[in-house]
């Protein structure tokens, strides 16, 4: 197997954000891209272990290699998941028949994600490391986020997103309850895109949308948060 690289980098090649587009959603970040690049691997294998994990057909111990198919360096905020020209394979027609497949590794990220608020205690929550965000703070951040995706997807704003984003946002105990919920929202809303929206480009501000790139941010982005809050509790799975 061997899976294609698209990259990002910020200036002189600092901050970079390396995306794996035949595994949607898997992400490896790095201070550089020679340290992204080398965490590449080892994000690959964790997430063939997450889809072995929810009994899709994944080997997390075989062999593959990988080749750098793009690499983005121009642009505004970049190096974090969204560079304003978008990467060559984000402007390919989305096809109905791949819905199901990435909305089903959408929802087991979502479960995960439950699945670890549930086991924390509001003083887990509000607990604030020496550096970067609570735990809670980064769960209300996943919560804001997705349902924009979908919108900038071209799928329509999911229904009830926003006061269970609310509720989220003032009480992070209710993530376990509420982020399932959520998750289904947006969940109905990508399966409802019209055919029409699936092949359309839009473009908002400097950036050229379509619904596979909201598709591929509305993967990326709660894996990598998943990621984050997996390495602060120290669990590997």
């Amino acid at each position: 197997m061997e899976y294609s690289l698209y990259l990002e980098s910020g200036p002189r090649m600092k901050t970079t954000m390396v995306h794996v587009p035949e595994l949607l959603g898997c992400v490896a970040n790095g201070p550089t891209t020679e340290a992204a690049l080398e965490a590449a691997a080892d994000e690959i294998r964790h997430y063939l272990r997450f889809l072995a994990r929810h009994d899709e057909d994944a080997d997390p111990n075989a062999a593959f290699e990988t080749r750098v198919a793009q690499h983005v360096t121009e642009g505004s905020w970049i190096g974090y998941g969204d560079p304003p020209a978008g990467f060559a394979f984000d402007f390919e027609p989305l096809a109905r028949e791949e819905l199901p497949l990435h909305l089903r590794r959408l929802r087991w990220m979502g479960e995960d994600l439950a699945a670890i608020a549930g086991r924390l205690t509001p003083e887990d929550m509000a607990a604030k490391p020496p550096k970067g965000r609570s735990l809670g703070d980064i769960f209300r951040h996943v919560a804001a986020a997705e349902p924009e995706y979908v919108r900038t997807a071209g799928a329509g704003k999911p229904e009830g997103a926003k006061e269970l984003v609310e509720a989220i946002d003032e009480s992070p105990p209710n993530v376990a309850q509420m982020l399932p919920r959520l998750w289904e929202a947006v969940i109905a809303q990508f399966e409802s895109t019209s055919d029409e929206a699936l092949s359309k480009t839009t473009q908002r501000g400097e950036r050229p949308y379509t619904t596979r790139r909201g598709l591929r941010r509305a993967l990326e982005h709660p894996w990598e948060h998943l990621r984050e809050i997996e390495r602060r509790l120290g669990e590997t799975r």
